[in-house]
């Protein structure tokens, strides 16, 4: 199916295109990457009548550190990230850009573009669930900072107003001595995950002193599984504390029965991915070099 005709708009700038999308209200959509918006318009669920292209904004697609974080421009290509020596000090952003779909999406899709369309299945969200993340919103009012607690509001909802884009995702660095893991199931690459697990840890010495554990499509947005969490800090991460964290998981989680599984089975499979991606967390806190990659039916 085609899409329904619309008007197109080249901005030349970030402020440019917040203008435009303020001046043409909400029958406009700005196009990043188009991996879920041109999806969506063939098959005529968003109809808007005009389209602020941002893909010829210079300057927008950066990757670098500065004063102890990690700054990634909304325009940042997720196949970029995933090459970035920069993002490779935080190896859990690179397990997500490199996982995310098929080469041809990571080639196209931006980090902007994915959090801003706030996709339940989505794949950076929960990764930066379990860091110390910002997301940098341009409007036709100004900046505002938010944590990404504050921006993602509930599936498919951000806090961006009509006017605003994400402009910068600022991501801080982890503390010495931390490690963190992203692990997905799917059927195939190009498919969204039937459940997916993002941990962080730190550690000193044999303790970890802090955790993040979050969990993605077994909910309406990423979950946090706070217990879970807490029954690894302050602890030796032993067999006995992994599966209690593996149980706490899998009551955190709240799947619902599709056609990619039912309800429990999705919550062994959390559980299962986030033991998994604890001990790879743990390696890596340890100095290891760990190869990661998503898991295929």
């Amino acid at each position: 199916m085609y899409p329904r005709a619309f008007h197109y708009h080249r901005a030349g700038s970030l402020q440019e295109a917040a203008t435009m999308l303020a001046q043409l209200k909400d029958e406009a959509k700005p196009l990043a990457g188009g991996q879920s918006l041109i999806p969506l318009m063939k098959l005529r669920f968003a109809n808007p009548a005009h389209l602020v292209d941002l893909n010829f904004i210079s300057g927008a697609a950066y990757i670098k550190e500065e004063e102890g974080g990690l700054r990634l421009g909304a325009l940042a290509r997720h196949a970029a990230i995933e090459a970035s020596a920069v993002v490779g000090q935080i190896p859990i952003l690179h397990d997500c850009a490199a996982g995310i779909a098929d080469v041809q999406v990571r080639n196209r899709g931006t980090i902007g573009g994915s959090l801003a369309e706030a996709d339940p299945s989505g794949d950076w969200t929960t990764v930066l669930s379990t860091l110390s993340a910002e997301v940098r919103c341009l409007g036709s009012g100004g900046e505002r900072m938010l944590p990404l607690s504050a921006f993602i509001k509930d599936a498919y909802t951000t806090a961006l107003a009509h006017d605003e884009l994400v402009s910068e995702v600022v991501v801080s660095v982890p503390p010495k001595g931390s490690g963190g893991a992203y692990l997905a199931f799917k059927r195939s690459a190009p498919v969204y995950p039937t459940a997916s697990a993002a941990v962080q840890l730190t550690m000193e010495g044999e303790i970890c002193t802090d955790a993040a554990i979050a969990l993605g499509c077994v909910g309406l947005t990423a979950i946090r599984a706070t217990q879970a969490e807490v029954a690894l800090r302050g602890q030796v991460l032993t067999e006995k504390t992994i599966a209690l964290a593996m149980d706490a998981a899998r009551a955190a989680a709240e799947p619902q029965t599709d056609m990619r599984g039912s309800a429990d089975y999705k919550r062994t499979l959390v559980g299962a991915l986030v033991k998994r991606a604890i001990e790879i967390a743990l390696r890596r806190a340890r100095g290891e070099q760990v190869e990661v990659g998503h898991i295929y039916a």
